[in-house]
């Protein structure tokens, strides 16, 4: 066994979410397989009930996928996009194991509180 990776891995610092960084790995986890731009933009327009441009959402896909929490992958292109294909986009462990951080924060920074 390599200890200095088991000692490494012990050691990483947990993933802080932006609120926004959140709302697209929702939408990301709610989609499944079906996760990809056009899908994602428009689940996080409905259930958010806030205007996303295409370049923040890639952007945001770009830094969750450099960070470790979510796959991205090409499918084959097909005529009806022009020959363009879609990039599909799947939640890692670390990426659920990020959300859930996430959600036990503001759990815990909630509790007892009346708004």
């Amino acid at each position: 066994m390599d200890w200095d990776l088991v000692y490494y891995i012990e050691q990483m610092p947990p993933v802080h979410l932006g609120e926004f960084e959140q709302i697209v790995l929702l939408a990301v986890l709610r989609l499944g397989d079906k996760a990809y731009g056009v899908p994602i933009r428009a689940e996080i327009e409905n259930r958010a009930a806030r205007k996303v441009t295409v370049g923040a959402l890639y952007a945001t896909l770009d830094r969750l996928e450099a960070k470790g929490l979510v796959h991205s992958w090409f499918a084959d292109a097909t005529p009806q996009r022009g020959g363009r294909s879609k990039r599909y986009f799947k939640l890692l462990p670390a990426g659920v194991e990020a959300l859930s951080g996430s959600k036990a924060v503001f759990d815990r920074m909630w509790e007892g509180l009346h708004v």
